[in-house]
């Protein structure tokens, strides 16, 4: 399994009945693909519809049904579509349950950085920063590190999406809550040590005494 599949499967576990969920662009798109059919969730997708289902095959694509980062999608029974106004209300009126999002840097205080690299040509924040605003939980899935380079940080030093939004980050490594005294492991990948975890890790990761395997 490659790590953004390991990723996607562990996220759609953090779900409960009811919930209005976000998919951000990027990996966490996936995550429609393994919500289990033993829960009813809301998926919502900035760009403007609600009832997001999994990715189609290939020969039912159907070029207009998009999500947020332009990839073909379907809808579910029941779904619905509105404008970009109705989109955004939902999302900062707070009725979103949870948002996930990729991230270049994330840190211990649950500091967001996703939405640029001083220097380099971006096309804009999106929705990011209202999602991180408007989202009661916030989970961060991504890969552990970028080619060897921390993304897990103690300080963010990229320019930052929201402070002290993040409640959950969810990695190929393990997972991994904010909490008032640090960074929580409670859970890991047995492909990895507790060693190799810390090493790929900036921030110093404290080691849930209920720590159990990555589910």
């Amino acid at each position: 399994m490659n790590p953004k599949e390991i990723i996607a499967r562990r996220v759609a576990k953090e779900f409960k009945d009811g919930d209005v969920v976000n998919l951000g662009i990027g990996l966490p798109t996936m995550v429609a693909d393994y919500v289990s059919e033993d829960i009813e969730i809301l998926l919502q997708s900035e760009n403007g519809f609600v009832g997001l289902g999994p990715a189609p095959e290939e020969h039912l694509v159907e070029k207009d049904l998009v999500n947020a980062g332009g990839q073909p999608v379907t809808i579910k029974a029941g779904g619905m579509f509105f404008d970009s106004a109705m989109s955004f209300s939902i999302i900062r009126g707070g009725h979103l349950d949870a948002t996930v999002l990729g991230a270049l840097q994330v840190d211990e205080k649950g500091n967001l950085a996703n939405w640029m690299i001083p220097g380099k040509l971006v096309p804009g924040m999106g929705g990011a920063m209202d999602l991180v605003g408007g989202a009661k939980k916030v989970i961060v899935a991504m890969q552990h590190t970028a080619k060897g380079d921390h993304k897990i940080m103690k300080e963010c030093n990229l320019p930052l999406t929201g402070r002290g939004k993040v409640s959950k980050i969810i990695t190929e490594m393990g997972v991994m809550e904010i909490t008032e005294k640090g960074l929580l492991l409670t859970e890991y990948n047995p492909e990895f040590t507790l060693e190799e975890i810390q090493e790929a890790t900036e921030a110093q990761l404290i080691i849930s005494e209920s720590l159990s395997e990555m589910i």
